[in-house]
């Protein structure tokens, strides 16, 4: 599968408010977007989506989404090998549990490791995501 790099990171955090000084002031991330639940940070060639997830009144994440953390973790391909790709996916059994579908400015398929850890294959880029986030 002829993955070009790494494409981002979406982290499940509590609050936002709380995130994102963190990772704005602390880490020095440029904020490219700010929606009603994501934040979207750019850190060098690397991006990043802050995804709110419902919260305790403790500030905490719910026992609902039990835990912080990962929510996925996305990796480039051409749109070229994105077929190819989700075929071999497909062919291997491996559980698909997004797409495949055009979003977010490109082709994305969400699939799950061996572990249950969710990783994507996206043949767009934070430019192309951000004409059509709202």
């Amino acid at each position: 599968m002829p993955v070009t790099g790494f494409n981002h990171i979406t982290l499940k955090v509590a609050k936002l408010e709380r995130s994102l000084p963190f990772y704005i002031d602390i880490l020095g991330m440029k904020l490219v977007h700010r929606g009603a639940t994501d934040v979207y940070l750019e850190w060098g060639c690397a991006w990043i989506c802050l995804l709110e997830r419902p919260s305790d009144e403790h500030g905490r994440l719910s026992a609902s989404d039990e835990m912080g953390g990962m929510d996925h973790m996305a990796f480039s391909i051409s749109e070229d090998d994105f077929s190819d790709a989700v075929k071999q996916l497909q062919t291997a059994g491996i559980p698909l549990v997004r797409g495949p579908i055009h979003r977010g400015g490109g082709w994305s398929v969400n699939f799950l490791d061996p572990d249950g850890i969710e990783l994507e294959l996206f043949t767009g880029t934070l430019e192309d995501r951000m004409k059509v986030w709202k």
